[in-house]
């Protein structure tokens, strides 16, 4: 049983193949910031970025400077430790892995993007003192002390407290707010602007739609061995927490927006805030709830309906490395 607080440590006779075979397929997703190249972006930052642009800018540099180390805080604390499946250990290991490459992305941003080292600290202390950035790590450690001083999950009260972490943390944070956040990526990318910041949202938006697809498959595991758990008082609180965190993004995106950029509005932003949620709640298996669509043609290529698997595809951005066979060097092999 996925949630028994006895520790599992066996891989044979192997109890949630699904998990090992998602932890292999993200192996094969494994990039570097190496490869990362935010030359063009300093030119454009330069002299193409409006001022209302680069306040949008601040802000997600603002995010995004702790937003993954709160994510591996609580999945080193919180994750780790309660799910009773080496299979699915596995895979947080490479999770965790992740995190710190997004870790280290989003310190090179602010390094490359903040040449003032006042706005530096200040970006880096957002999760404090920008209301907005720090309202949304607020939504974060509420969940996460719900649960951080829980030994063993040997209560259902207890077990329905992590299902709501684990349910935050994959719908919410990386399911919606980050998700916020790519969009408006996406939406400079299509003006052309920042290529740099673009190529890093494109591998770290494969790394979160994995995340959040290992997540859903531990809730799917969960819900079919603990059916009881997911009653209609749990339903309630997960409607409620999904509802707090799109007010938490939208107040993050009144401040993003606050000086007007064209092309956004927090009406178009929160129509697609919407359209996420509803795919979130149907990963979670409940039906839509604010059926709406997707406002913005530039996250067509970005889509969120359930997590399509991107290794089925070809992949052109980025490849694991390239293999020399006899004299010839094969580029076109997937991972």
């Amino acid at each position: 049983m996925i949630l028994n607080p006895e520790l599992n440590l066996t891989l044979r006779p192997m109890q949630y193949p699904e998990f090992f075979q998602l932890y292999k397929d993200s192996i094969k997703n494994i990039w570097t910031t190496d490869e990362l190249d935010f030359s063009i972006d300093f030119e454009h930052l330069r002299d193409k970025v409006s001022p209302q642009e680069a306040h949008l800018i601040k802000r997600l540099v603002a995010f995004f400077a702790t937003a993954d180390n709160i994510v591996a805080h609580n999945l080193v604390l919180n994750f780790y430790k309660h799910v009773n499946s080496p299979e699915y250990r596995m895979f947080l290991g490479k999770q965790l892995f992740d995190e710190m490459l997004h870790v280290e992305t989003y310190l090179l941003l602010v390094d490359n993007y903040i040449p003032d080292m006042e706005e530096r600290r200040e970006a880096f202390d957002a999760y404090k003192n920008i209301p907005s950035v720090k309202r949304k790590a607020d939504f974060c450690f509420k969940y996460m002390d719900s649960i951080e001083k829980l030994d063993k999950l040997d209560t259902e009260e207890k077990q329905r407290q992590f299902i709501e972490n684990l349910v935050c943390f994959a719908a919410c944070v990386e399911g919606l707010f980050f998700f916020g956040s790519f969009a408006y990526v996406y939406y400079l990318r299509n003006k052309g602007l920042l290529p740099g910041l673009a190529t890093a949202t494109n591998w770290v938006f494969r790394d979160e739609t994995m995340h959040i697809e290992g997540a859903m498959k531990a809730l799917a595991a969960i819900k079919s061995e603990y059916p009881h758990l997911f009653d209609a008082k749990l339903e309630k609180r997960i409607h409620t927490m999904i509802e707090e965190a799109l007010e938490v993004e939208m107040a993050f995106c009144s401040d993003a927006l606050s000086f007007g950029v064209t092309g956004l509005s927090p009406a178009l932003m929160y129509e697609y805030l919407q359209y996420v949620a509803d795919q979130r709640l149907v990963q979670l298996g409940f039906a839509k709830k604010y059926k709406a669509k997707n406002p913005f043609t530039f996250m067509v290529l970005q889509d969120v309906q359930p997590l399509t698997n991107f290794f089925e595809k070809k992949v052109t951005e980025y490849q694991k490395g390239f293999e020399a066979k006899g004299t010839s060097v094969v580029f076109d092999e997937a991972f």
